[in-house]
């Protein structure tokens, strides 16, 4: 049987969705289900006067109107994933504001009705009264409150930089931005009055976690809450956390005793869901005579908007540990502030941290290669870590693990990257397009991924009555393949393929101890899970299949839908008659031995494992409009191990999508009074095919994790991390200037920007 690890097998998932089989959030609709609608603060910061909802409760098929009085208590969002020693817990967000609104979009109320356009219209006649007061929208515009300062670092820092023969320093800006997924939220939430039980659909990323902050807010057993994780249009890290709806459509649903159902429109979703990437970076390298890194220094301040959401700091933490990227930096001392404005508050977004920092880290670099008089390629590779170097322990510590960077070759990979440009013949192609007065440049980041964080995950894999092999994983399909995967992964313990296998995810009934999507850890962490517990089933099939052939378990494997003595392969039996032998009451179970074929495995690491890549690209100026046209894009990337490689250059190029949009285009603006300048598409541009071009890819299998037993990668984010900063090389090179500051490149950026380099042109003439 070929191994099924490796093929470029078609998504499982595909089908059912090719042909409208899919079930999505706003898919499930029990009978008799009521719609809500959720009100939202129309001011950026104010004191809450009143919130009359008369008028919008005589509105026929109106069933309900809840403020903050009906709720149970003073309820806050709790935290996922807490990082540093700060109690955040007076920046918590609340279900529905009481006293204070903080940002444009902020729930105040919800309105129950018998179909969707009536909750719709009857929120409209919710009265609000609101003391409107001062904003703050950016963070130099203070005074700013800091809800948590973080530092990292190693090593002697000052005395790096006082030893050092050069020091260069550059301030770079990311802005605002989030994904938009193809499809909004949903939540429908069937309430059992008979049992008090609650199944909830939608909940697609993080199940379990959210379960347990639902039953604790609640107040019920975690046990009446089955959770259900359905088809999902993207996800990119903000969909599924637990937000103000995750308990208000559950909670109304008990309180009324019926089906109920929520569905956000595009509006809502610009102005609710998390907000990311704003930050503003100060960043300075010291050098010696030869170039080579001595240290480092970061102070950033990251705008994290109105609360702590259930990240906590994690974003800004991410930037400052894995700043420092594959370069050798001796010493090193980096500073976050998280800062509050009347903004939508913030969570990740794919490639959290990474994205910002590296765009910063590699921005520095390209200053400091005009500075030096060093090419930008050949001052990165002075200072890249070598495989002699590698496992390279940085003493930190960052989400609650040590930073131990395991194998790899970054120059190498480097290297392979330079040459498959050099085989697209780029360089002459920007050679070419200059000697014809094109204003063209060539851009390079280096970059430094984390995936794999644990500590642990769980999966259940059985076998089923008619010899097919089924998965229960704790990780759920936002699009990424996983149901593929997974099932790639457990097939080659039993030597099937894999339409022999089902993967049923996210369900917390059937896997109560998922830890969910997210971070690039479902095909290390839950794939790990998976085969540990496909491997526990085949041995057992072995050990039973050998009784019933007569023979040793040495002597038989387990291959093709059968347990069968090696050699001999008429003598078999197949996984439906093994199953049947593992029955309760079969001749073939000793007295004590369990019945069924099944085992459950938990896989637990203590470090995380570090993809790392290159992304080189091709970008060209219109100085006239200011418009930028990315013509060329490669990334490199190391993986470890592929177990698809269609799906992990799927996700590159993806990345790279998301990574012009966020270089290029996309923005959330506010006017002075903290008003959304961004609620349609109309205003939040996004990258069509239009502005992707061709991605080329270099996927690599060089350099297998030493963290899991599949020596795999994650590849998640690795096509986004890179891409702001390549541009932004690219964009740089061709305005002949040493660093862009500010992304994303607006038109008017880049107009200044030539008028910057005519005016120092002719002041140096």
């Amino acid at each position: 049987m070929t191994e099924q690890i490796g093929l470029r097998a078609p998504r499982k998932e595909d089908h059912r969705l090719l042909v409208g089989d899919g079930r999505f959030g706003a898919d499930v609709r029990p009978s008799h289900t009521v719609h809500v609608r959720i009100v939202r603060s129309p001011i950026a910061h104010g004191v809450v006067r009143g919130v009359d909802t008369t008028e919008a409760k005589a509105v026929r098929g109106v069933v309900d109107v809840v403020t903050a009085a009906d709720l149970p208590s003073d309820l806050r969002i709790p935290v996922r994933l807490d990082v540093g020693e700060a109690d955040l817990s007076a920046y918590l967000q609340p279900v529905l504001a009481k006293e204070t609104v903080r940002y444009v979009g902020e729930p105040l109320a919800a309105v129950v009705a018998e179909s969707a356009y009536v909750a719709e219209d009857a929120a409209e006649l919710v009265d609000i009264d609101i003391d409107e007061r001062d904003v703050l929208l950016d963070v130099d515009d203070g005074p700013a409150l800091v809800a948590d300062t973080l530092r990292l670092g190693f090593g002697d820092v000052d005395a790096a930089f006082e030893a050092a023969a050069k020091v260069v320093s550059t301030d770079v800006s990311i802005g605002r931005h989030t994904a938009v997924p193809m499809e909004p939220r949903a939540l429908t939430v069937d309430y059992s009055p008979a049992t008090g039980a609650l199944d909830v659909f939608g909940a697609t990323k993080v199940p379990v976690f959210n379960r347990h902050v639902l039953a604790d807010l609640l107040g019920i057993d975690q046990n009446a809450i089955r959770m259900h994780a359905v088809d999902a249009g993207g996800g990119f890290g903000v969909r599924g956390e637990f937000y103000p709806e995750d308990f208000l459509i559950p909670w109304l649903a008990t309180r009324l005793r019926r089906p109920m159902a929520w569905v956000e429109d595009r509006a809502e979703h610009l102005v609710a869901v998390n907000h990311s990437r704003e930050q503003r970076h100060r960043v300075e390298a010291a050098f010696d005579s030869d170039g080579r890194l001595l240290g480092l220094r970061a102070d950033v301040r990251h705008d994290n908007g109105a609360y702590v959401r259930t990240h906590g700091v994690i974003v800004p933490e991410l930037t400052l540990a894995m700043l420092p990227g594959p370069y050798r930096v001796p010493a090193y001392a980096g500073r976050v502030r998280v800062m509050l404005t009347n903004k939508t508050p913030c969570g990740t977004y794919r490639a959290p941290g990474r994205f910002e920092g590296t765009t910063a880290r590699e921005q520095l670099f390209d200053k400091a290669a005009a500075e030096l008089g060093v090419d930008r390629v050949e001052l990165r590779r002075r200072n890249l870590l070598s495989p002699a170097e590698l496992p390279h322990t940085r003493a930190m510590n960052t989400l609650g693990t040590d930073v131990v960077l395991d194998a790899g070759d970054y120059p190498g990979l480097l290297d392979r990257a330079l040459a498959k440009v050099d085989d697209l013949e780029w360089r002459e192609l920007v050679r070419g397009a200059r000697a014809a007065g094109r204003r063209v440049g060539l851009g390079v980041s280096m970059f430094l991924e984390k995936s794999g964080l644990g500590p642990h995950d769980t999966a259940d894999v059985e076998i089923t009555s008619t010899g097919r092999i089924r998965v229960h994983s704790g990780g759920t399909s936002l699009g990424q393949g996983i149901e593929t995967v997974l099932a790639q992964i457990v097939a080659d313990e039993f030597g099937v393929d894999i339409d022999q296998v089902d993967v049923v995810n996210g369900d917390t009934l059937l896997q109560p101890y998922g830890t969910g999507s997210w971070a690039s850890r479902s095909t290390v962490v839950a794939g790990s899970a998976v085969r540990g517990a496909g491997r526990e089933v085949a041995a057992r099939m072995r050990d039973l299949g050998a009784r019933m052939l007569e023979v040793s378990p040495d002597d038989v494997e387990v291959t093709a839908a059968q347990v069968r003595v090696r050699g001999a392969a008429m003598n078999a039996v197949t996984f439906a008659d093994v199953w049947r032998a593992s029955q309760p009451g079969s001749t073939w179970l000793a007295a004590d031995e369990p019945a069924g074929l099944y085992a459950r495995h938990r896989f637990s690491v203590d470090h995380m494992t570090y993809p790392y890549g290159a992304h080189v690209c091709v970008a060209e100026i219109d100085p006239g409009t200011g418009g930028i046209e990315v013509l060329r894009y490669l990334v490199a990337y190391e993986v470890g191990r592929a177990v698809n490689p269609t799906l992990v250059e799927g996700q590159l190029r993806g990345g790279v999508a998301q990574g012009v949009g966020g270089a290029l285009l996309e923005r959330f603006s506010y006017d002075d009074a903290g008003q959304p300048q961004a609620t349609t598409f109309m205003d939040y541009l996004m990258p069509t095919a239009s502005e992707v071009p061709v991605v080329d890819l270099v996927v690599c299998e060089d350099a297998p994790a030493t963290t899991n037993p599949l020596g795999v990668r994650g590849a998640g984010e690795g096509g986004l991390t890179g891409a702001g900063a390549a541009i932004a090389s690219a964009v740089s090179d061709a305005l002949d200037l040493p660093s862009i500051g500010e992304l994303p490149i607006t038109p008017g950026a880049v107009i200044g920007y030539v008028r910057q380099a005519a005016s120092e042109s002719g002041n140096r003439q």
